[in-house]
């Protein structure tokens, strides 16, 4: 087999980041809402995010900074320590595009996006109606990151919401119902909507070695 191989620390940033972000495919989508302290709504995607932990369940997402100043999305949440995360799914991709656009900190990108919010039961950031989950998230801690300044900020899930059509039979989320979207490269998205079973192999019986 033949590998091209890469040495990123010598490469300028304009050729390894593209390689480095295609190559860590799919990457979950964090739709983020938040407010900022007069209660101006906003929303913003965010694909470096992921659930890190279980006890307590957290979740991480890293918002890259512009010309070193903080993005509204982690100006709100470090302001008001809120925020929700909606999980996208394939009717919503063309919006959640949408809300991803440079507007200005006092636009209401889901009003602009011609979504629907809804009130949270915790905390003050309003969940948008069409993602068919949400997780209501307070701020558990914050993080700079490299050299150019990434907030990687991590969130406390305290309430979710999962709407009745992607619930399974065993309570579950029902991933073939939910069919979310990923990121790839480039403008590239995926959908989930075939999904293979594997089961895990049975734990190795110690007195059987």
């Amino acid at each position: 087999m033949t590998y091209r191989t890469f040495d990123l620390d010598a490469m300028e940033k304009r050729e390894g980041y593209p390689l480095f972000l295609t190559a860590i495919v799919p990457r979950p989508i964090g739709w983020i809402t938040t407010v900022d302290e007069e209660g101006v709504a906003n929303a913003a995607p965010f694909s470096w995010f992921n659930a890190i932990c279980a006890d307590p369940y957290l979740v991480g997402v890293s918002i890259g900074r512009r010309a070193g100043r903080r993005k509204d999305t982690a100006a709100n949440i470090h302001a008001t320590g809120e925020f929700v995360v909606n999980i996208v799914g394939a009717d919503t991709v063309e919006a959640m595009v949408a809300t991803s656009a440079d507007f200005a900190p006092d636009v209401d990108e889901i009003e602009r996006a011609g979504l629907t919010a809804i009130d949270s039961t915790l905390v003050r950031p309003p969940r948008i109606a069409e993602s068919p989950v949400h997780l209501e998230c307070r701020l558990e801690r914050e993080l700079e990151l490299g050299e150019a300044a990434v907030d990687f900020v991590i969130g406390r899930c305290v309430r979710m919401h999962v709407h009745e059509r992607v619930v399974a039979d065993d309570g579950r989320v029902d991933a073939g119902a939910l069919r979310p979207v990923a990121r790839l490269g480039r403008d590239e998205y995926a959908v989930v909507d075939r999904v293979v079973r594997h089961a895990r192999p049975p734990r190795p019986d110690a007195s059987s070695s």
